[in-house]
């Protein structure tokens, strides 16, 4: 299983989702109306590492951020 995690003010608990690559990802969270004005403009951490590209492969035990554009210190 791989645990998301959104920052910032995106009030959303932790999730924990089967899937292969960030594509996937995608699909799922497009489903939830309040999560859709953010994904355009989020960045995505893997693990703690910015990533890019959505077909990024993904292993059990990866933990996935959600990083709202406001997240700065």
């Amino acid at each position: 299983m791989i645990k998301v995690e959104f920052l910032g003010p995106i009030k959303k608990e932790p999730i924990e989702v089967d899937i292969k690559n960030l594509n996937q990802l995608s699909e799922i969270l497009k489903q939830d109306n309040d999560l859709i004005k953010w994904l355009e403009n989020s960045a995505i951490a893997i693990n703690d590492t910015l990533v890019n590209k959505k077909d990024h492969p993904l292993n059990s035990g990866d933990k996935i951020s959600l990083l709202p554009p406001v997240c700065g210190g």
